[in-house]
C-alpha cells in the first residue's frame, strides 16, 4: 500500500468506534509501524520553517493500543507484559546503532538513526524520532512522539515528553545539535530549536514563560504552536517574584546568552563516543 492509502485507512479506522480488526487489519496497520521504524512517516515534520503536526500518524500510534492484546514477553525471572501490537524494536547491527547494555528498551515503531548511542538504562517510546549521531545518555526519556534532530546531546536523567492526545497538539521537538542538561524536563509540546542549550535542571512546558535577559523580554506560548526557544539560546534556571506576594518566588527559566565559542568548547560532543 502507497503511505497516502495507508493514511486513509488509519483515519477510517480510527473514527469507527465500533471497529474490530481482523488478520488483514493488523498486515496493514504492520505496513504503518515499519514506515514508522524506517522513519518514512514521522508524528511531526519541518514544512517551510514551521513544524506541522501530522495528526493521523499519531492517530496511527493510538490505533495501535487499540488493537493490542496483552502478550507475554517475560524472559526468565525479567517479567514483562505489553500490547501485542508494540514489542522491543528489532535493532540490527548493520543499523550502526549502539546500545549499551544494562535496561535501556526501545519499543516497536521509534526510528533511531544511525551512530545514535543509548546509554542503559534509558526509554525510547512508539513514535519516537531520534535523528544521526545523537546521545540518549543514562536514565533518559525519549517519550511518544517526540523528535529529536541530529547531533542532540540528551544527557542523563533528562526527560523528553510525548504528546499523543490531543490529537492535534505538537509533540515536544528538539531540533538539530541541541545540548539537553542532565535531569532536565521539555514537556507539553515545546520546540527547542537548533543549536540551544538547556542546561542541567531546567523545566520547560509550554506554558513556562521564558525570560531573555539579553533582550529584556518574555518568550511566551504562540497560538497553536507551543513555546518555543530560540536558535543557539543559552538557557539556566531561575526565578521570578509572585504577583501575589513578591516575597515568594516561583521556577522561571532564563536565556543569559546565546551559543558563542566558549559555549561551543563546553558543549562539544566528542566523535570517539560515536
Amino acid at each position: 500500500m502507497t503511505i497516502d492509502s495507508i493514511k486513509v485507512y488509519i483515519e477510517g479506522k480510527y473514527d469507527d468506534k465500533s471497529w474490530t480488526p481482523n488478520f488483514k487489519d493488523y498486515e496493514i496497520w504492520n505496513e504503518f509501524k515499519n514506515l514508522l521504524n524506517r522513519g518514512e512517516i514521522r508524528a511531526a515534520q519541518l514544512i517551510d520553517g514551521a513544524w506541522h503536526t501530522n495528526t493521523w500518524v499519531k492517530k496511527g500510534v493510538l490505533l495501535g493500543f487499540r488493537m493490542g492484546k496483552i502478550a507475554n514477553y517475560s524472559n526468565g525471572d525479567f517479567s514483562f507484559y505489553d500490547k501485542h501490537t508494540y514489542p522491543l524494536k528489532s535493532i540490527d547491527i548493520h543499523e550502526g546503532i549502539r546500545v549499551v547494555p544494562g535496561g535501556t528498551s526501545v519499543r516497536d515503531g521509534a526510528y533511531v538513526g544511525k551512530l545514535v548511542t543509548i546509554m542503559p538504562p534509558s526509554y525510547i517510546n512508539v513514535g519516537a524520532y531520534i535523528d544521526e549521531g545523537s546521545m540518549i545518555d543514562s536514565h533518559a526519556l525519549v517519550g511518544s512522539c517526540a523528535q529529536v534532530g541530529k547531533n542532540v546531546h540528551i544527557s542523563a536523567a533528562a526527560i523528553i515528553g510525548g504528546v499523543l492526545e490531543p490529537i492535534g497538539a505538537n509533540p515536544v521537538i528538539i531540533e538539530d545539535n541541541v545540548f539537553i542538561g542532565g535531569n532536565s524536563g521539555i514537556y507539553e509540546g515545546a520546540i527547542i530549536k537548533t543549536g540551544a542549550v538547556i542546561a542541567a535542571g531546567v523545566i520547560i512546558t509550554s506554558g513556562t514563560p521564558i525570560y531573555d535577559a539579553t533582550r529584556d523580554k518574555w518568550i511566551t506560548k504562540e497560538s497553536g504552536i507551543g513555546l518555543i526557544i530560540p536558535e543557539n539560546a543559552v538557557v539556566v534556571q531561575g526565578s521570578r517574584p509572585l504577583k501575589a506576594n513578591p516575597d515568594l518566588h516561583v521556577s522561571c527559566p532564563i536565556i543569559i546568552k546565546y551559543r558563542d565559542s566558549k559555549t561551543n568548547t563546553s558543549v562539544v560532543l566528542e566523535s570517539a563516543l560515536r
